[in-house]
C-alpha cells in the first residue's frame, strides 16, 4: 500500500480536516488546526507532503520521526499540529485495511465509555448559570467554564469578586455533585493567582485550567504548589519534551494534551504515558471537531490514566457548523449519563460525510482569535 494524495480543507466554523488517500482505495482522515492559524497548519501539511506521497502509511513510527528529525527546526503548534492531523489519518488508514479500530492496534481498550465534560458560556463568563442547568438537564455530570474576563498584572479586587460571583452562581445552579473546571485561559498573572485561587476554593471545583501561561510556571511554583484545587493544564505544549519539563516541576494534577496539536495519536500516547508514571490524569483538550474527538476517544480507551474527555457539542465557538454535522452517522458519538461510548469501528471509528465536507470547503472560514484590550489600550491575554 502506497498514499498517493493527500488534500486539506479548510471547513466552517473553524476547523481543517485532511485526507489522506492510498493506491488501495484506503482513506484516512485527519484534523490539523491551531485555531486561528488554520491556513497556516494546511501550509505545513502541504509541505510535508513531499515526504509522504509513496511511502507505506502503515509505517507510522517511521514517518512521524521522519517528519519530526527530518527538518532541522522542530517543535512549535504548527509543525506539530501538521504532524498530529497526518499522523491521524495513517493511524485511520491502518485500522480500516485491517478492519480494527485504533484502540486495538495499541493493545486493547481498557474502558467502554469514558466520562465527558460540557463548556459552559462564551468566552466572557456571563450567564453561566442558565448554561449549566441546561446542560445538566442534557445529561452532563461535569462542566468547564471560563473563570475570569481580561486581568492586568494587578488588577481590582471588584473583577475578582465578579469571577467569584460566576462561580458561586454555577455551583448553586447544579449543587455539590456536578464538576465543574474552571479555565483561566492563561489570562491571570503571578500577582493575582494568590488571591484568585484562594477565593475560588470553597467552592470544591473539578480542576483550575491554565492557572498562568505554560512559560509562566516556574515563576508561580509557591503558589502552585499551595493551590487548594487540582491544576490542570497543556493544551498549549506540543511534544514528550516540553510535558517532560513540566511534569519535573511537581505542581499539575491533571495534564491535558490536544492529539490535533500534540503530534496526533503517536505523540500524545506517550505523553499519556509519561504521565501515568508521575500519577497523573490525562484530560485530553479537544474543542475542536469530529476527526480530532475521535482521535481523542481512541487515546482514552488505551489510557489507564484517562479521567474525562472535553467535547465541542455546543460550544460557543460552533456558528456555521456544529460537532455531529461532517458524519454519516452521528450516532458514532454516543452521549448518555453524562459519557460517551468508545467508537468500535474500524480506524478511528467515524465515517466522514466527503461530499458535505468539499461542499463546505468551498465556503471555509478564516477564523481569528479576538484581540482583547485593557482600559489603557494595552493588548490583554484572550
Amino acid at each position: 500500500m502506497k498514499i498517493t494524495d493527500v488534500t486539506t480543507f479548510l471547513v466552517p466554523p473553524r476547523w481543517c480536516f485532511l485526507r489522506i488517500s492510498t493506491d488501495e482505495g484506503v482513506v484516512g482522515w485527519g484534523e490539523p488546526v491551531v485555531e486561528g492559524r488554520a491556513a497556516t497548519v494546511a501550509a505545513a501539511v502541504d509541505e510535508l507532503s513531499d515526504y509522504l506521497v509513496g511511502r507505506d502509511p502503515r509505517r507510522i513510527e517511521d514517518i512521524w520521526q521522519t517528519l519530526y528529525r527530518g527538518g532541522f527546526y522542530r517543535g512549535g503548534p504548527v509543525l506539530m499540529s501538521a504532524i498530529a492531523g497526518i499522523d491521524q489519518a495513517l493511524w485511520d488508514i491502518t485500522g480500516k485495511a485491517i478492519g480494527l479500530p485504533v484502540h486495538a492496534l495499541l493493545g486493547g481498550r481498557v474502558r467502554d465509555t469514558i466520562r465527558v465534560y460540557s463548556w459552559i458560556g462564551g468566552d466572557r463568563p456571563a450567564d453561566t448559570a442558565r448554561a449549566a442547568s441546561e446542560a445538566v438537564a442534557r445529561g452532563f455530570g461535569a462542566l468547564k467554564m471560563n473563570g475570569t474576563e481580561e486581568l492586568t498584572f494587578i488588577d481590582t479586587h471588584e473583577r475578582v469578586e465578579r469571577s467569584v460571583a460566576n462561580v458561586a452562581a454555577v455551583r448553586d445552579a447544579v449543587g455539590p455533585g456536578i464538576g465543574i473546571g474552571v479555565d483561566f485561559h492563561g489570562r491571570v498573572h503571578r500577582p493575582m493567582l494568590k488571591t484568585l485561587l484562594r477565593e475560588l476554593e470553597p467552592f470544591d471545583l473539578m480542576f483550575v485550567e491554565e492557572p498562568v501561561l505554560s512559560e509562566n510556571i516556574t515563576p508561580s511554583l509557591p503558589v502552585l504548589q499551595n493551590a487548594p484545587m487540582p491544576i490542570a493544564l497543556g493544551e498549549r505544549l506540543f511534544s514528550r519534551w516540553d510535558f517532560r519539563d513540566v511534569l519535573a516541576l511537581g505542581v499539575v494534577d491533571i495534564i491535558q494534551p490536544d492529539p490535533s496539536h500534540a503530534g496526533g495519536i503517536t505523540e500524545t500516547r506517550k505523553i499519556a504515558t509519561m504521565a501515568e508514571a508521575h500519577d497523573l490524569a490525562l484530560a485530553l483538550h479537544c474543542p475542536l471537531g469530529p476527526i480530532a474527538l475521535a482521535t481523542c476517544l481512541q487515546i482514552d480507551a488505551v489510557s489507564y490514566n484517562a479521567a474525562i474527555q472535553e467535547q465541542s457539542l455546543g460550544i460557543h465557538y460552533n456558528q456555521a457548523n456544529d460537532l455531529l454535522d461532517y458524519l454519516t452517522d452521528p450516532s458514532v458519538f454516543d452521549y448518555h449519563d453524562g459519557v460517551v461510548t468508545i467508537p468500535g469501528g474500524p480506524g478511528l471509528g467515524i465515517e466522514i460525510n466527503e461530499e458535505y465536507v468539499r461542499e463546505q470547503a468551498a465556503i471555509g472560514h478564516r477564523w481569528r482569535n479576538p484581540v482583547w484590550r485593557h482600559d489603557d489600550g494595552s493588548v490583554a491575554e484572550w
